[in-house]
């Protein structure tokens, strides 16, 4: 059995900061890519940024140069840090890794971002 526990969501102000994590545990072999995607209302799911285990990356043109994603492979835990935050990065945030060659998803963090 392998799990996904996501931390870090919640609500802030537009130009403000906030970092999500995503932690997996259990049987685990190997991870290759570790990801986070979003979902707005109404919009499809979207990648927002991902990482090898190499350490390249990729991101959506929308969160470049204000989002940051790194990965801790000794706690088997990714993390995106998300700054110059805009009412439009509203959305649930899933972590999505490859794990013992299969896709898993987190359970999903809501990130608000309000005046």
């Amino acid at each position: 059995q392998v799990q996904l526990v996501e931390s870090g969501g919640g609500l802030v102000q537009p130009g403000g900061s906030l970092r999500l994590s995503c932690s997996a545990s259990g049987m685990i072999f190997s991870i290759n890519s570790m990801g986070w995607y979003r979902e707005a209302p109404r919009l499809e799911r979207e990648l927002v940024a991902a990482i090898t285990s190499g350490g390249s990356t990729n991101y959506a043109d929308s969160v470049k140069g204000r989002f940051t994603i790194a990965r801790d492979n000794a706690k088997n835990t990714v993390y995106l840090q998300m700054n110059s935050l805009k009412p439009e990065d509203t959305a649930v945030y899933y972590c999505n890794t490859d794990i013992n060659a299969k896709v898993r998803w987190g359970q999903g963090t809501q990130v608000t971002v309000s005046s």
